[in-house]
């Protein structure tokens, strides 16, 4: 049985990039700045995280070969780090602040509230792949708290109906173009 370890070496060739997206070639570009060392391997995850939205496991494949780490240890970056995330993200994102302000003034309730009528907790994705839930420490809007991020706007003094107002709004809409990730080349 290949042990773990040994599944993460490099084979003499080097490792092959998992598909021939373009967007590979920026994320070796980080890796070769960084001398294809192991002390990339952070810079190296954000890098495929920015380029491809997400980490799936052969890109952790990847990397870990490529660096010569070992796959344990990189999975083990990519869990710990709540920056990562390992599945795809929804064409909308909500991100509640669950900073004391915003804890104090009904963070809380707006993520009960998603949880009971939409069924996802942070970190997930509806089913439907409509809508992601995320939270953050602080966004340092405390003067609105809540504070919930929706869609990349900053909006205060929420409420649990009007999050969940704009969820519904979000999963009844047709399924919209989707926007090339950075460094993503749409081709005809």
């Amino acid at each position: 049985m290949e042990s773990l370890q040994e599944r993460s070496s490099p084979s003499k060739e080097g490792a092959s990039m998992p598909t021939e997206d373009k967007r590979w070639r920026l994320v070796n570009r980080t890796m070769r700045l960084h001398g294809n060392q192991p002390h990339a391997l952070i810079e190296t995850l954000h890098s495929v995280q920015e380029y491809f939205g997400f980490l799936d496991p052969d890109a952790l494949k990847y990397v870990a070969n490529s660096l010569r780490v070992p796959l344990s240890v990189v999975y083990g970056v990519a869990t710990f780090y709540s920056y990562f995330t390992l599945q795809p993200p929804g064409e909308h994102t909500c991100v509640v602040c669950k900073g004391t302000a915003c804890y104090i003034s009904g963070a809380s309730g707006i993520l009960g509230s998603i949880a009971k009528k939409v069924g996802i907790a942070p970190g997930e994705t509806t089913p439907d792949g409509k809508v992601s839930l995320l939270t953050a420490r602080c966004l340092g809007s405390c003067g609105l708290a809540p504070a919930v991020v929706l869609d990349g706007q900053v909006c205060g003094k929420m409420t649990p109906t009007a999050v969940l107002d704009r969820m519904e709004v979000w999963r009844n809409e047709e399924t919209s173009e989707r926007v090339p990730l950075r460094g993503e080349v749409d081709e005809p």
